[in-house]
């Protein structure tokens, strides 16, 4: 069996960067930026969400146990 491209935290990372990328893009286009800023704030957008959503979704653990109590 193949192991796949990305894991489930890594492509849930990226999809919610991107999500807030489109926010951006999106709401600076409501306010009649010009497309080529719109594209340019989106992907500003994008790069700082990803060490954001890195840091907020919990990391994962190798056993999927939790022993800790």
């Amino acid at each position: 069996m193949r192991r796949p491209l990305l894991s489930v935290r890594s492509a849930l990372v990226l999809v919610l960067a991107l999500l807030t990328g489109i926010g951006a893009g999106v709401l600076s286009l409501l306010a009649r930026t010009p497309a080529a800023q719109c594209v340019l704030y989106g992907g500003g957008a994008f790069g700082l969400a990803v060490p954001f959503f890195d840091r907020l979704v919990g990391a994962e653990t190798s056993g999927g146990t939790d022993t800790s109590s």
